[in-house]
């Protein structure tokens, strides 16, 4: 009765093991659900170093994000969590975007940071002065930013309820690509030279 017993317990042990993780093979195929397994997995697949140095704000936002998804850091890959670090010079910015596969968690580690998102019927607005130790959330999919709204460099992190969560900046959707100005001009009552303006910015075209 023992043996009988034992086995069925290794085998049981066997099968969650076998289904704990799922480190992504970056040379793999990706899909919905991400990316396939890798076959040999060492310590080193969990462990992530890459937001340990201060990201380059020198650019239009003044403002750099360090991502630590599926793509960088394959260890979360399938396990429905990730982070980044958000790095703010004075004046910097992340501007207008939504996770469309995640809601998002911010914790200020330093600096002072105006935050706020908008609920989905536009009609309200949630917006706070975060300091340091003060945490938000943005539920998935809504229209969110953060702006340094301090006198140093701000530092916050990000976490994710997904391995990849996606984004889409609104910017960049409007203005960075061959999308008419005809068409931006009707759809969002701004003016074209405004529009083209943007757009040469941003480097659209069209």
């Amino acid at each position: 009765m023992i043996i009988p017993i034992f086995f069925s317990l290794s085998f049981l042990v066997s099968s969650t093991n076998a289904a704990d993780f799922c480190v992504g093979d970056l040379n793999g195929p990706v899909g919905p659900a991400g990316y396939s397994c890798k076959k040999t997995v060492t310590v080193n697949d969990f462990v992530y170093s890459g937001l340990a140095a201060t990201g380059n704000t020198s650019n239009l936002i003044k403002a750099a994000v360090t991502p630590a998804f599926s793509a960088q850091f394959p260890g979360v890959n399938g396990l429905g969590i990730s982070i980044a670090r958000l790095d703010l010079a004075v004046g910097g910015v992340i501007p207008m975007h939504t996770h469309p596969g995640a809601s998002e968690l911010i914790l200020v580690m330093h600096g002072t940071l105006l935050a706020g998102f908008m609920s989905s019927d536009s009609k309200s607005v949630y917006s706070k002065t975060l300091n340091e130790g003060d945490i938000m959330v943005f539920p998935r999919g809504l229209l969110h930013f953060q702006i340094n709204a301090g006198k140093t460099q701000s530092v916050a992190f990000v976490s994710f309820n997904s391995a990849d969560p996606g984004i889409q900046i609104f910017h960049l959707s409007m203005f960075a690509n061959d999308l008419p100005t005809g068409v931006i001009a009707k759809t969002t009552f701004l003016d074209t030279a405004q529009i083209k303006k943007l757009k040469g910015v941003l480097g659209g075209t069209g």
